[in-house]
């Protein structure tokens, strides 16, 4: 009878075992770099590879790279596989570009108290941060948005109004907006609210109820070139790479220039390597000041003239603004104090760094000081038999050739390798 029950029981769940499926998740944790298209890419590949009901995207972005983020919307386009975007967890936020991957994948949900939107482009000038208006670039934007919003079939007039207006919306506005299709506090919940739904744009019906959540691992490569292709570490490892040159040319010996070519080429890497002509003539012309500085007495005036000709050109070579990075005011101005508060603490690190080094150069040798002067005999030297001798507390070896008792005086004349030449002091 036992086995009879459990040969029944088996039975009526084995279709539920076979039907169990998969669903991958990522996370968009920070800014949109090149590491976050390459771990988008090797998702969907391992999705597919899996037979993926769909790929679960876990956003928390304040934006990133126009060109990256556009890549992800083109891999989304051409994929089969359903892509869930979801705003998650509690706090999170997925402004500018973030906003852009939300409205154009196949199922948009938020979890409680995330916010979405601030999509306006805005770009750094001598007045500040100012929003851009251009019409052709607005008008592309705009139209990029609203198409996939149609697409997916969401508002469209709110779409624009991420672009144009830079409006915002927390979860409950952005589902009456029809925005999004769900809220949900968790994963679990969210995978039985999104069960049975039909995507329109890939002609599918979602079967997620009870599927197994896979969270994807991505290669030490994709994780790697998520760390350096970040913008504020990238400009940090800019900032570290200028001062270590710097220090390099003042005071060769140290490997300083070694390691500041290195972090200058990883700071550019990860920037995208933008060239800035005047980024670049203020950068090195605050390396000259900083050089100049060591060699001609100016109270400093040099030193911080050179610092702050190399802040400038470091905030002018991260590229900050639109289109490169299209991302919040807020977090602009973040990356900018990233730049700015290291600057200055490592240049006047640089400045204390090379005043001591100057300043060890420039003091007389020690042995040169010691000729002449006078030290006590402290074991008996003979001219067979090297002795002792204090000098200034500190005990060398001496020798001479005459004979001299422990406690007498002597001269020190020379020196030869660690031993003192002396004579009686007459």
């Amino acid at each position: 009878m036992r086995r009879i029950i459990f040969l029944l029981t088996f039975l009526l769940l084995l279709p539920q075992l076979v039907e169990a499926k998969k669903i991958l998740s990522i996370e968009i944790n920070g800014p949109i770099t090149t590491g976050t298209l390459e771990l988008f890419k090797s998702g969907l590949e391992k999705a597919e590879e899996l037979d993926a009901e769909a790929l679960l995207v876990l956003i928390d972005t304040p934006g990133g790279g126009l060109t990256e983020t556009l890549e992800i919307v083109k891999l989304i386009d051409r994929t089969e596989i359903p892509v869930i975007s979801y705003v998650h967890p509690k706090g999170a936020t997925a402004w500018s570009a973030g906003t852009i991957i939300l409205v154009s994948s196949h199922v948009a949900a938020m979890s409680p108290n995330t916010v979405i939107g601030s999509a306006q482009p805005a770009a750094l000038s001598s007045q500040g941060f100012a929003p851009i208006n251009e019409s052709k670039i607005i008008n592309a934007l705009t139209a990029l948005v609203a198409e996939k919003a149609r697409l997916h079939r969401r508002n469209e007039t709110a779409a624009v109004a991420f672009i144009k207006e830079n409006l915002n919306l927390n979860p409950e506005q952005a589902k009456q907006m029809k925005v999004i299709e769900f809220i949900s506090p968790n994963i679990e919940d969210l995978l039985n609210q999104t069960n049975g739904a039909y995507l329109n744009s890939i002609k599918k019906t979602l079967n997620t109820k009870n599927a197994v959540v896979i969270k994807y691992k991505p290669s030490l490569r994709i994780q790697f070139l998520n760390l350096i292709t970040n913008p504020m570490l990238a400009s940090i490892f800019l900032i570290l790479g200028i001062y270590a040159l710097v220090f390099g040319f003042a005071s060769p010996g140290f490997g300083s220039e070694i390691a500041g070519v290195v972090l200058i080429s990883l700071g550019l890497l990860g920037l995208g390597f933008n060239i800035n002509i005047i980024a670049i003539f203020l950068l090195l012309f605050g390396i000259i000041l900083l050089l100049l500085e060591i060699k001609v007495p100016g109270f400093g005036a040099l030193g911080i003239a050179g610092i702050i000709a190399t802040i400038i050109g470091s905030i002018l070579l991260v590229p900050t603004s639109f289109p490169r990075y299209f991302i919040s005011k807020e977090f602009q101005k973040t990356m900018i104090a990233t730049v700015v508060v290291p600057s200055i603490i490592f240049g006047i690190f640089l400045l204390f760094a090379l005043y001591k080094v100057m300043k060890i150069r420039k003091k007389r040798p020690v042995i040169g000081e010691m000729i002449g002067d006078t030290a006590i005999v402290t074991e008996k030297i003979t001219p067979k038999k090297t002795g002792y001798v204090e000098y200034k507390g500190e005990t060398w070896q001496a020798s001479s050739n005459k004979k001299i008792e422990k406690g007498e005086e002597v001269i020190i004349e020379r020196k030869k390798g660690p031993v003192l030449i002396v004579n009686k002091k007459l």
